[in-house]
This record gives structure tokens, C-alpha cells and sequence, in this order.
């Protein structure tokens, strides 16, 4: 089904695919006609002609990359844009499209989600920006619609931001970097390798891109092989796939943990665009006749079989017929792993108890967001369920359509009363099922869902309320085949249906009537609306020589991910209040971390302040006591803050709030052996926190004190180990490292945050 090859690979012709080893020189020339150097073999991957296009540092081997446009939604953009404000925004020097489709439900906190619609639309006025309103379309949908072009580069403030099957290089990164380009700075990268997904044959019958995109997943999460690499799509197999099927596919690379992706093109794309009124915008991508890859995944559609994706991870994947057949092995196994993720023994999870009959009962199923709501797939669920209901038991289906233009054709072509004649539910254009803030199931209850994540309370449950529920991912063709077998789960393929394929008309008029466009049209006259919670962020201090940093959280699960170091979900609405989001971090995880990082954080504000940071912190005289007798420091010149200890942290959202709000409650670091995702690591740096690494047995536990000596100087003069000290009866000696840090990183770091960094050289 998917093979791995061990080493790079060369492409000829686009189809031909030669390993590179001993023979390959022989080989090459023998396809060729000529021998193929591989560095200029490195240069005809399609990554490498956007990246090259887009790089204004005239080096390859370090980017420094303007994006043509950016995009956020309303969980995002009011801290970026507060961040760029402090900083000396003027105006929108790219595009900038701010959507509102996050904090859709303005139930939610009283005004609060409204309020931050407002603050968008008057910012969009402001500084010459584009505004969708609530419901008009989720932030990637709206982006494919409207945004995309071939050979372009978007940069998005959302984790599936990826629109590299219509020719897009896409990439989605926490916010401070979406501000950098706002102030006309770069994204700094190394250049990236690239890795082959190579397609050939037909999926079968029934098999969604949600399938293939699971079975990529499950073969390349674990073992790292696409992580911070562009993922470019090729083969035979391309012409194959719709283009709603290669956009169900491409958004799910994120969750191999990959920098971008990009696509071959053809005329499937070029009918999109022609679709979508913007035939201009179409751009034939193809690699060079002779192309070099990194690696080489290499995927036969055709033997990929309907997938799921068990708690509580999207690589977590077996075949539906595999799990059918060793259901209660299976079941067993996940709940022993989720043990791991929930690490709560008060919570009793289980999946076993839902085997009826010898079948797997679901209480909910969920076709949503970027990944589920399209057109194809809406209309394909829908010929599974012609004629069928889904019952009057616990069972239940909601179907959200991705914009309005999808919702109305929909409405036009029947597909949307053919559901609702079956007892499914249809919403508006919302990604709240996909972090946890719409169709909640029951206590103990698994949904199914065409979305994007399946991570430990991303589906609303509490742990430390003694809640828990769970979700598996599917393709939007078997959740439809399992609801018209009225909860027991079931293979798309094995049911017998007439896909019609209806052909899709995109209604603009939509767009035209209703989103706010101001690009390029800055209006300085205008006021921004500033609701009650939206607040600035805290004074963040600088680097001092030496650091105190006291270890307030150890978390040894194998990856630690965004929606637990911040809970998604009803914590959304206090996005825009960095104070009150703060309360809450670490809460689903490590419910004493607030605290104890408070507590901490007291003697630093003390020590600013000029006070007595032994009254705000008695247990740290003995620290600095045990300090001084080894090293003359003073502790009024000596930062003080807390850290938190992962395996390997990060995985998931680009939320950058996983990082701020650390840095809100007084933390400098993040020690790590290492970091799920370069999105979280460069959040952490663009909030002035240092991101250690640490590969060994950690030699300190939580509640330690760490002491580092010239950290200042050490990151400054771009030294890689730092010596540390575990502060106890003695000093215990350890080494950290940094890892690779660009001169603006380092600059960041040193004067706190990147706002600090902003206001310094405007000084």
C-alpha cells in the first residue's frame, strides 16, 4: 500500500523514480542520456522553484521568504494584530484576510467572540485588510476559493493552512510570524529537504481522500520521515484524483508533521480556478525532467482501504475491516495507550464497552471543516444515505458545509434535503467540531469525524472535570455508511451506492455582497473597536547575564501537544485577553502549573520593581545563598523565571498562545528532547523564550531550581552548550544546548520577545 524508500530518490519524466545508491549515476544516464548532477537535481523539485521565487536572501541554503499573502482567523488575529500595533504597524504592506470562524458561537462569554469581530472588520478598514463575517467560510475554504495561485506563497496564523494541491505553497505558523511579514520582515528558515509522495493507480470505490490521507499519516508520523520537509506531490496516480480529493489530502499533511506541500498541476486544477472565476491564477507545476528528492514516499491508490484513525492521535490508524476483525484486541490496546494521554487514574476510559453484537456502536458522526466539508465529499455522504435515516437512538450526524458558496450549491442540486430527509443536521461554515467547541458528545461517548484532529479533549470533554469522550477520524464516505447503518461502524465499501458526481457551480455574488475588501485601501481616519476583553500584552522583561529558572511543570508523555499546553475549545473566547487565557494553561494537563508558575513569577516582578524578591519568594534566598558560594552574582540583576519539561512538545496548532502564555506567567524556558513541530520552537522564540534541548536523562525533577551562568553572552556569541546547574544542597553540572538560531532569533531572545525586539530598533 505505502512504501518508504531509505534513502533519496531521483525522478525522471515525472513518473520514473530511481533510488539514489551506487548505480543510480549509471542508471540516470541511461534514462537520460547524460549523467545528472544531484545539486542540480536538487534544484528541479517544484518546492525548489516557489522557494527560489519567493527568497529574498540570495542564499538558498538560508531563506528569508515574503509571502504573497497572509491569512488568520478570529482566534488569532486580534493578538497578531496587537503584537504588529505595539511594534509600529502603519498599514497591510501584503493582503491579509482576516475570517471569523472560530469563534463563531457569540453565546459563548458574553460579547467577547463579537467584539473581536469587530476590533477585525475595523482593522481590515484601518490598514487596508480583507474581513469574511461569522458563517460566510471556514479560513481554508475561503482561502482556496479566493486566495490561492499557482506558484504563490500564503502564510497562515492556522497549523492546515495548505493549499499546495492547487499549486499553493502554504505554510501555517504561530502568530509572531505572520507579524513580521505585516512589519515587512522575512520568514527565515533553512531551506528545507523535500520529500516525494509519489501517487499511482485509482482509489477504489468508496475510498475517500480522507483514507489516503490517514494510511500517509499512519506510515510517516512516528518515524519522523516528512517532519519540517516540503511533502511535494507527484506520479501517475495525480490525474487520477479530483480536485476536492487532492485538497482532502493535502490538508491532512499537517498532521505528518511537515513544513508545506506543494502538487503537480494539470487541467482538474486549471478547471478549478476557471470554476472559481479566476482562471489567471492558474499555473502549470510540474518538477524538471530531472528531479532530486530527500525521500520517497510512494503510495499505490489502489490498495488503500477505508481508514480510522483511533484515539487519541491521527497517526493512531488501522483499515476499518482491520479494526472490525480485532475489535476487541484492538479497543483494548487504545485504551491502554490513552492511559498515557490522559495520565488522570480518576478517569475511567473505555472503548470496549461499545461492542454491541459483536459491533462497534458510535454515539455521533461529524462531517466538518477544511478537511470534511467540501463538495465531494458532502455530496458522496449523501448518495451513501439516500433512502436511509440514522435512527432515533444516541446515534447522530451533523454536516457542516465549508463556505456559504458550497452550502448554497448544496441547496441547489438537493444534496442538502436528501440529508435532512435521512435526520442528519446541517450548520453553517464553522471549524468549532475540530477543536472542541461544537458537537460536544456525551461523557464516555466516541465520535467519528471528518476533521482534522483527534487529540485528548480537542472534542470538548474536561479530564479534570471528570469528563472524558473521544473521537476517531474517518473519511466522510464511511461515517455516512455508518449512520445509515445507524451507528455501527461500517466501511464505505461496503455498501453498495451510485456516486453521481454532480458538477459544481461557485456562486461569487456570495463573496461580493457580503466580505469587506480593503486591500491596498488603507484608512488611517479609522478608530479600532476595542471590546472589554481584548487587553494588551503584558511588559515582558530582557535577558539578564544569568537566569534562575525553577522547574514548575515534568511532563514525560511521548508528545506533548498544543491543546495541552492551552486547552482549545470555550478557551478560545479569551484569545484576545492574554491575561485571562493565561489562567488557563497547562490546565487539562498539569492543573497546579498556574500557580506555581504565579508563585515564581512574583520575585521577578519584584526584582524589576526594585523590591525584595526574598518577601515575594522566601524559598529562593537558600537558591542564591547555595549560588554565591560557586559564582558572584547579584540577584537583583539575575532573571527569575519558570519552565516547563517535555519529551517532545508542540504537536499540533500553530496557536501560539501555547508559548505565550507560558511567557505571560513569568516562564523563560522550555527544556525538550525535542520539538514536535518548528512552528511551537519558533513560537517560543518570537516570545523571548529559550528552547533547550536536552537528549539524555533529565538530572533535575519539577520543583528544582536551575541556575545558568552568562546565558546573555551565550546566546549572543551564538554558543551552542550552555553549562546548567541543578541547585540543591550543591551545584550539579549539566549541559543544555540551543540548537540553530538565526541572528534575529537570537536578537529576540535577548531583548525578551519580538515586540521588545520591534521597539528597541525603533528607538
Amino acid at each position: 500500500m505505502i512504501r518508504l524508500y531509505d534513502s533519496g530518490a531521483y525522478l525522471v519524466n515525472g513518473t520514473e523514480i530511481i533510488e539514489d545508491n551506487a548505480d543510480s549515476a549509471a542508471a540516470l544516464e541511461a534514462k537520460c542520456g547524460r549523467a545528472a548532477a544531484k545539486e542540480e537535481a536538487v534544484k528541479g523539485t517544484m518546492a525548489y522553484g516557489i522557494l527560489e521565487s519567493h527568497n529574498t536572501s540570495g542564499n538558498m541554503d538560508q531563506l528569508q521568504i515574503k509571502f504573497d499573502k497572509l491569512t488568520s482567523h478570529d482566534i488569532t488575529f486580534v493578538g497578531i494584530i496587537q503584537t504588529a500595533r505595539a511594534s509600529g504597524l502603519e498599514k497591510f504592506p501584503v493582503p491579509y484576510v482576516l475570517t471569523n470562524c472560530h469563534n463563531s458561537l457569540c453565546a459563548v462569554g458574553g460579547t467577547i467572540n463579537e467584539d473581536d469581530h469587530m476590533f477585525g472588520l475595523s482593522c481590515a478598514k484601518k490598514y487596508g485588510g480583507m474581513y469574511v463575517p461569522p458563517h460566510q467560510a471556514v479560513i481554508h475554504q475561503f482561502a482556496r476559493e479566493m486566495l490561492a495561485g499557482g506558484g504563490k506563497m500564503i502564510l497562515g496564523s492556522d497549523s492546515h493552512t495548505r493549499y499546495g494541491a492547487l499549486g499553493t505553497m502554504a505554510m501555517g505558523e504561530g502568530g509572531p510570524e505572520l507579524v513580521k511579514q505585516l512589519l515587512n520582515r522575512t520568514y527565515d528558515i533553512a531551506r528545507p529537504g523535500v520529500v516525494a509522495i509519489y501517487l499511482t493507480g485509482s482509489p477504489q470505490k468508496g475510498v475517500g481522500p480522507q483514507d489516503v490521507a490517514l494510511a500517509i499519516i499512519g506510515a510517516v508520523f512516528e518515524n519522523g520521515y516528512v517532519k519540517n520537509k516540503v511533502m511535494e506531490f507527484v506520479g501517475d496516480g495525480v490525474k487520477n484524483l479530483s480536485a476536492d480529493f487532492r485538497i482532502g489530502v493535502d490538508v491532512m499533511t499537517t498532521e505528518t508533521t511537515c513544513l508545506s506541500s506543494i502538487w503537480t498541476t494539470d487541467d482538474t486544477i486549471k478547471e478549478f480556478y476557471e470554476i472559481h472565476k479566476r482562471p489567471e491564477d492558474y499555473r502549470e507545476l510540474k518538477p524538471a525532467d530531472v528531479a532530486y528528492y530527500d525521500g520517497m514516499v510512494y503510495v499505490d491508490l489502489s490498495e488503500i482501504k477505508p481508514m480510522i484513525a483511533m484515539p487519541f492521535h491521527p497517526s493512531n490508524v488501522y483499515t476499518i475491516d482491520e479494526l472490525n476483525e480485532n475489535l476487541m484486541d484492538i479497543l483494548d490496546d487504545v485504551e491502554k495507550k490513552a492511559l498515557v494521554s490522559l495520565d488522570n487514574n480518576q478517569i475511567k476510559y473505555r472503548l470496549k464497552d461499545k461492542v454491541r453484537n459483536g459491533k462497534l456502536y458510535v454515539e455521533q458522526g461529524v462531517i466538518a471543516g477544511c478537511a470534511g466539508g467540501g463538495f465531494e465529499n458532502i455530496c458522496d455522504a449523501a448518495d451513501i444515505l439516500r433512502g436511509k435515516y440514522v435512527g432515533a437512538d444516541e446515534f447522530s450526524l451533523s454536516v457542516y458545509p465549508s463556505s456559504q458558496p458550497v452550502f448554497m450549491e448544496l441547496v441547489k442540486n438537493g444534496t442538502i434535503a436528501d440529508l435532512m430527509a435521512t435526520g442528519a443536521t446541517v450548520r453553517s461554515a464553522f471549524c468549532g467540531p475540530c477543536f472542541g467547541a461544537g458537537d460536544v458528545p456525551p461523557n464516555n461517548g466516541l465520535s467519528i469525524r471528518h476533521s482534522t484532529r483527534n487529540f485528548p479533549n480537542r472534542e470538548g470533554s474536561k479530564v479534570t472535570n471528570g469528563q472524558i469522550a473521544s473521537v476517531a477520524l474517518m473519511d466522510a464516505r464511511s461515517i455516512a455508511a455508518t449512520a445509515a447503518n445507524q451507528g455501527y461502524l461500517t466501511a464505505a465499501t461496503d455498501i453498495d451506492a451510485e456516486f453521481r458526481k454532480p458538477k459544481y457551480f461557485f456562486d461569487s455574488t456570495i463573496y461580493e455582497h457580503r466580505v469587506y475588501d480593503g486591500v491596498g485601501k488603507p484608512d488611517a481616519s479609522v478608530e479600532i473597536k476595542f471590546g472589554p476583553n481584548i487587553k494588551d500584552w503584558p511588559e515582558m522583561t530582557a535577558l539578564t547575564d544569568h537566569m534562575v529558572l525553577k522547574v514548575v511543570s515534568e511532563i514525560h508523555d511521548p508528545v506533548t501537544t498544543t491543546d495541552e499546553l492551552i486547552p482549545s475549545g470555550e478557551t478560545s473566547s479569551f484569545r484576545s485577553n492574554p491575561l485571562g487565557l493565561a489562567e488557563f494553561t497547562l490546565s487539562r494537563k498539569d492543573p497546579e502549573y498556574v500557580g506555581k508558575a504565579k508563585a515564581v513569577q512574583a520575585a521577578e516582578k519584584a526584582r524589576v520593581a526594585g523590591e525584595d524578591i526574598f518577601a515575594a519568594l522566601p524559598e529562593i534566598r537558600d537558591v542564591f545563598d547555595t549560588i554565591q558560594k560557586q559564582f558572584d552574582i547579584k540577584p537583583e540583576e539575575t532573571q527569575i523565571g519558570s519552565l516547563i519539561y517535555a519529551v517532545k512538545p508542540g504537536d499540533g496548532s500553530a496557536r501560539e498562545q501555547a508559548a505565550s502564555c507560558q511567557k505571560v506567567l513569568g516562564g523563560m524556558a522550555n527544556i525538550a528532547k525535542e520539538y514536535a513541530t518548528k512552528r511551537y520552537r519558533s513560537n517560543l522564540i518570537n516570545w523571548g523564550m529559550l528552547p533547550f534541548l536536552y537528549q539524555d536523562e533529565i538530572p533535575f525533577q519539577n520543583g528544582d531550581y536551575l541556575f545558568i551562568r552568562g546565558i546573555k553572552k551565550a546566546v549572543e556569541e551564538k554558543e551552542d552548550e550552555i553549562k546548567a546547574y541543578v541547585v540543591g544542597s550543591g551545584m550539579k553540572e549539566f549541559t543544555l544546548r540551543l540548537g540553530n538560531l538565526t541572528e534575529d532569533e537570537r536578537e529576540i531572545i535577548s531583548e525578551g520577545c519580538l515586540i521588545n525586539y520591534y521597539k528597541a530598533q525603533m528607538k
